[in-house]
């Protein structure tokens, strides 16, 4: 089903979400657990079997050895579910079907990982999940295949079945990575009602309305549409569902999208370079959202950092300097829910590094902590209870 005004319909969702004012105080100074389960992704191979679990000290910072919760191949992005009794993983890779989606129930007290069923992505080479907010569906997309598919997931946890597959067409300027579609991330919008799915290949956010049944539509014609060359990677969405941050992944930006509650086409307001110079076939790779909505991190994988950038009163960005330290391809990172600590994850190096967020500017130093895990990729984290 095509849908010609969806971008009317999300706008005016988002107008809804934006009565919710997006939070202001800092998160460091909200009382929270005393620590939480840390879920690491990773790449498999000699290293490392699967899914990892650490514990975080919110207190002290310290960080536990990491030890195997699941073991399976390559889960390379995790997601979870929002009443923080699941956990969802994507394994890269797959053949006519796809690669595998595995559904686990996550138990805050033990921090075990049982597994309850497992489906396919539909495409190959599966990269990222994200459950919506009412915890129904799941939008994975598919690197490798170039497109996206729709899960309803059930009370219980599991897996029940794909309600879409959307095949994305296209190319865009980089004939060596934008000879075809690579959609990279989707996230559902704070509504629940839209799910916006980056597409790399494409230099595009495509968006598609979540019907009852689960079944989606959309109209390309309402694709946000960012520079030519971006590579467009993650998605950060605002709380009050204004606002996105999306990184550039072949170009070294972050841009910034305004959705305009007139009912006018969202379109990209700002782009920043994620370096100070130029880098040499530096990749972006993880957009995050600070919890308190004031900062902007973006992960420099060849430049061994996290650029830092700061939310104005107008939402755009201004550059506000790089976290950096013993740091080999950043590719995931994520900062607590107490926000006192980024969790730094290095692919070549072998390890998590624990950094100490700054409350005032927005960077973070390096701490003497660190655990060794092969290949990590995504850091997600479970309060312990």
């Amino acid at each position: 089903m095509i849908l010609p005004r969806a971008a009317a319909m999300l706008v005016a969702a988002l107008a809804i979400a934006a009565a919710v004012p997006a939070p202001t105080a800092s998160a460091a100074d909200e009382p929270g657990p005393d620590a939480y389960w840390v879920f690491l992704g990773t790449y498999t191979g000699k290293e490392s079997k699967g899914i990892y679990r650490s514990k975080l000290d919110a207190k002290t910072g310290q960080l536990s050895e990491p030890e195997l919760a699941a073991a399976m191949g390559s889960p390379s992005f995790l997601a979870i579910h929002p009443n923080h009794k699941f956990l969802y993983a994507v394994g890269e890779g797959g053949g006519k079907d796809g690669g595998p989606v595995v559904a686990f129930a996550l138990d805050a007290a033990t921090g075990k990982l049982t597994k309850l069923n497992e489906s396919t992505s539909g495409g190959a080479g599966p990269c990222h999940i994200s459950v919506s907010p009412n915890g129904k569906y799941a939008v994975v997309a598919n690197y490798g295949g170039g497109s996206c598919s729709f899960m309803k997931l059930g009370e219980n946890g599991k897996i029940e079945h794909r309600t879409a597959f959307i095949q994305h067409q296209g190319s865009s300027a980089d004939k060596n990575r934008q000879e075809a579609p690579h959609a990279h991330c989707g996230f559902f919008d704070p509504t629940g009602k839209f799910a916006l799915v980056v597409d790399l290949g494409l230099d595009a956010i495509k968006y598609y309305r979540i019907e009852k049944d689960g079944a989606v539509s959309n109209s390309d014609a309402d694709d946000i549409k960012l520079p030519p060359g971006t590579g467009p990677r993650h998605i950060a969405i605002a709380p009050d569902g204004k606002y996105a941050y999306v990184c550039g992944e072949l170009n070294s930006t972050v841009n910034v999208i305004k959705f305009d509650g007139e009912g006018n086409k969202p379109s990209v307001i700002q782009t920043l370079s994620t370096l100070d110079a130029p880098v040499k076939n530096n990749s972006t790779a993880e957009c995050i959202l600070a919890r308190n909505g004031q900062h902007v991190y973006v992960s420099n994988r060849v430049g061994n950092n996290v650029a830092v950038f700061t939310v104005g009163t107008d939402r755009k960005l201004t550059a506000a300097g790089h976290i950096t330290g013993d740091i080999k391809i950043p590719r995931g990172f994520n900062i607590d829910p107490s926000g006192k600590w980024m969790l730094i994850a290095s692919q070549d190096g072998a390890k998590v590094g624990v950094y100490k967020m700054d409350a005032k500017t927005g960077g973070a130093k390096e701490t003497d902590v660190a655990v060794k895990v092969g290949s990590p990729v995504c850091v997600k984290f479970v309060a312990v209870k």
